[in-house]
């Protein structure tokens, strides 16, 4: 049989034409969205299955509300430390006060609103909590809040003898924070830290309905919530998780993942828009948790980014459960004309809703909501405090998971065992929970390697390239490309640096070193890496990533996943001899690390890692996995199950591995190389 040469490899890799190039990519990208498709399709079919009667629901409604409160990064509940109240100043109108108050819903996190008051006030009043939306407000350079912009809804509610609270957003307030961490910042890491600033703006509704109790103007039995676009999510958050909210009308506020996943409305939406969605809901399951209390779903028929057919469709099912609770009355759909925008059509309804719910009032709206302010009168603050944490609040709003190396092995076994029960619930949800037949077909082998695809999942074709010798023995090495190591597809022989080292070594060429070692060597690139890339501009990768999340997944999760199913081709290729074949990966950077978590799911014998990221701030990423963990924790895991080689300049940052592999007096499984 002839020996492999380099040219013989280089034949089989010959850059793809231009044309075949357009194919791969129109093809690459098709299964891409057929794979968004088909998982959008089982999470909505999963959306409220199975609740079909009243006991259902009620034997679910409260695990869920705590599910919700996980996922906006508020389980446990941060404490509910003194709000620090403080009134700057008021505005008068003839019929109403505005009073220009500060709170901290935590110490440092600033909350900037106006409280809107009826001059004539007989006995405790409704109150509302007005939530606003993307309307920035800004003059010669300084934010006034977007509580300005939407000013004419407090107006409204004050002349009509309510108590409002307008309160500032986060990242469009006085102190302006950040809502775009994954949407332009590329903050990637918020996914690891289970942190949207969705969860800010949840608690801080919670911390300014604490307010509003306080009041002796409020009757804390008649509060109501309303906002519009982000300001209609946020009364989506509240409304689900505080019950004090006693009816509530979102305005452009809601869809479902097919809007957001398959038709692209994602796209036009900054993080706050969405919790991070750990147990893989569909937004009609948000909805439901409201019921049975007074909701009014608002929208037009021409938005954008709350399409008409997603927010109907919500509707129908979230009336489900209503109908179970025997309160059809009070669950409402108000659909009027119009784009993306706040329309006189859309108040009128929901005021007459709050009237009748709150007021008992079914009296026709006489009067508009009108603007009568000037930035300056409603500005809060004349100079922003240096305490603030509003700017940096996504470091600390969600804490992450600190470790000390156990005290025994008994104590080491016993966290490990948890912490891989809680990575698989916490993090690697999205996997799927049983693994498809991996349709695995090889090409013509060519002198010494042959190709061959596989299906990682339905619309996920990955190729692998075995390399092996005359005489092939049961040691296999998958070398697990990044998109910088494409190149070892085409330039076989810079293998020799990636592979460990071997007895009789140096090896003159990779061929040289197949037939001397009996080694297989099987390149591997995964889903979304270089020939598997997803053809588009910065923008594109970018909400292909943001998908990924809103299923409930990453795409280094699915990567994860992708590795795993690649040793388990391995296994099919080996074919049925009497010994499993021995599996080694070799990966670099923080491929690396999603070697070490694929390990944990499939049988390796040896992990080789070049250079690996320490910490997960710097990736791969995972949902929540810094509430769990982070990378040292889970090359100790590893190590657990397999022989780990470390070539690293860190060192230092692995030590908690390194001390954990000889609790006990164990001989290590664990090696550093510098």
């Amino acid at each position: 049989m002839p020996r492999l040469t380099v040219f013989a490899f280089m034949l089989c890799v010959v850059p793809l034409t231009s044309q075949a190039q357009d194919v791969q990519k129109s093809t690459t990208n098709r299964n891409l969205a057929r794979y968004f498709e088909r998982e959008t399709k089982q999470l909505a079919s999963n959306c409220l299955d199975g609740i079909q009667t009243l006991s259902d629901w009620k034997k679910r409604k409260q695990e869920l509300r705590a599910q919700l409160l996980e996922m906006l990064g508020l389980s446990p509940l941060p404490p509910k430390t003194d709000l620090q109240t403080v009134y700057t100043g008021t505005t008068e109108h003839r019929d109403f006060i505005v009073r220009k108050v500060h709170f901290q819903s935590r110490p440092g996190l600033y909350v900037t609103g106006n409280l809107y008051l009826p001059r004539n006030v007989s006995g405790p009043l409704p109150a509302v909590l007005y939530v606003c939306g993307h309307g920035q407000v800004r003059k010669n350079g300084k934010s006034y809040g977007n509580k300005v912009h939407y000013h004419h809804h407090g107006s409204w509610f004050a002349r009509q003898g309510y108590v409002c609270l307008t309160i500032d957003t986060l990242q469009l307030g006085e102190i302006e924070g950040i809502h775009h961490g994954t949407y332009r910042e590329k903050m990637w890491w918020w996914l690891n830290r289970g942190y949207t600033p969705a969860g800010v703006e949840a608690w801080n509704c919670i911390r300014a309905l604490d307010l509003l109790e306080s009041l002796s103007q409020v009757d804390g039995k008649r509060l109501g919530v309303t906002g519009r676009s982000g300001g209609g999510a946020y009364s989506w958050w509240i409304a689900a998780i505080d019950q004090r909210i006693r009816c509530a009308v979102p305005v452009a506020g809601i869809t479902d993942l097919e809007n957001h996943v398959v038709d692209g409305c994602v796209e036009g939406h900054c993080d706050c828009m969405f919790m991070v969605n750990t147990y893989r809901w569909d937004y009609p399951m948000v909805a439901a948790l409201v019921a049975p209390r007074p909701l009014l779903i608002s929208n037009t028929d021409s938005d954008g980014i709350f399409p008409l057919d997603g927010v109907y469709r919500t509707f129908r099912k979230v009336r489900h459960i209503y109908r179970l609770h025997d309160a059809e009355d009070k669950v409402a759909l108000h659909i009027t004309a119009g784009p993306h925008k706040d329309t006189q059509e859309l108040r009128i309804h929901a005021f007459r809703w709050f009237n009748h719910h709150l007021k008992g009032d079914d009296a026709l709206i006489g009067m508009p909501a009108e603007k009568f302010f000037q930035p300056e009168q409603l500005n809060v603050f004349a100079q922003l405090p240096l305490d603030q944490q509003n700017t940096n609040i996504h470091e600390s709003f969600v804490e992450a998971a600190t470790f000390r190396v156990p005290a025994s092995l008994a104590a080491w076994k016993e966290q490990s065992r948890q912490l891989q029960k809680t990575i698989r619930e916490k993090c690697f949800r999205g996997l799927p929970d049983t693994d498809a037949d991996l349709e695995l077909t090889p090409s013509t082998p060519q002198g010494n390697l042959q190709r061959y695809t596989f299906t990682s999942q339905p619309h996920v074709p990955l190729n692998l390239t075995v390399l092996r010798g005359r005489r092939p023995g049961n040691r296999y090495q998958l070398v697990v490309c990044d998109q910088q190591e494409q190149v070892l597809l085409d330039q076989p022989d810079r293998l020799l640096d990636r592979l460990p080292s071997e007895p009789g070594g140096p090896f003159r060429s990779l061929d040289d070193y197949l037939e001397r070692t009996g080694n297989t060597i099987v390149l591997f690139t995964p889903r979304g890496i270089g020939k598997n890339s997803w053809q588009g501009d910065a923008r594109f990768q970018t909400q292909t990533r943001r998908r990924f999340y809103l299923l409930g997944q990453t795409a280094d999760t699915m990567r994860v996943y992708d590795i795993k199913r690649a040793v388990q081709a391995i296994v099919s290729i080996h074919g049925n001899r009497q010994a499993r074949p021995r599996t080694e990966i070799s990966a670099s950077g923080w491929m690396a690390i999603n070697a070490v978590y694929a390990s944990l799911l499939c049988e390796v014998d040896h992990l080789y890692l070049e250079q690996p990221v320490a910490s997960h701030r710097e990736g791969p990423f995972y949902l929540n996995v810094r509430r769990v963990l982070d990378v040292p924790q889970a090359v100790a895991l590893a190590a657990e199950k397999s022989a780990i080689t470390i070539r690293s300049r860190q060192a230092a940052a692995f030590e908690f591995a390194h001390r954990t592999a000889r609790l006990g007096g164990r001989k290590s499984r664990l090696e550093f190389i510098e």
